[in-house]
């Protein structure tokens, strides 16, 4: 039973993989070359260019330029290939997308609930705005509305509170070490 089991598994992954593999003759997919033919450094070079714009799937937070995987390798020899034939770079992005789905491209068209995903940031950034600033109104109205606390007359000054008095009392205690809470000094003068 384990045998049948791991062997429909083995299948049901093998049918995937091919259901996923890009088709077989781009032309098919994209139409007939509308590029220049590519060969040497400058193949290299736009070989790098074009896999910087897909993502790898198996990564998926790097470019097929820059994962190591061995998907990305045999997409990037498949860009290749393709822009020796002399395909441009759309009918390339394309051919991996009929494959894969938008989701392969880095830089996905703006087109469908791709618009989604360009503008939330901007819409999360404009909603937290407005929160923020929908709180600093309202924290200024209320802090405008209360009476104002007036203030203490002198440094020795004690809290209008008789319930208050004596704490404050034992705080001067402890942090100054003013016996009974009141400065070594009545002259007012600062101390040193």
């Amino acid at each position: 039973m384990r045998m049948l089991a791991a062997a429909a598994l083995v299948l049901g992954l093998a049918a995937g993989a091919r259901a996923q593999a890009p088709a077989g003759d781009p032309a098919a997919v994209v139409g007939a070359p509308r590029g220049p033919h590519l060969e040497g450094a400058a193949l290299e070079a736009r070989t790098k260019e074009v896999g910087g714009l897909l993502r790898c799937p198996v990564c998926q937070g790097l470019s097929v330029a820059d994962s190591p995987s061995d998907m990305a390798v045999s997409m990037r020899h498949q860009v290749r290939d393709l822009l020796a034939a002399g395909y441009d770079q759309e009918q390339i992005l394309q051919y991996f997308e009929r494959s894969y789905g938008e989701f392969v491209r880095l830089r996905p068209p703006l087109r469908g609930v791709s618009w989604i995903v360009w503008l939330a940031p901007a819409l999360g950034l404009l909603a937290g705005a407005l929160v923020v600033g929908w709180a600093l109104k309202g924290s200024h109205t209320a802090a405008a509305a209360t009476e104002p606390v007036p203030a203490a007359q002198g440094r020795d000054a004690l809290p209008d509170d008789p319930a208050l008095h004596a704490y404050v009392l034992r705080i001067r205690e402890r942090a100054y070490g003013w016996p009974g809470g009141t400065s070594p000094r009545s002259d007012g003068a600062p101390e040193a």
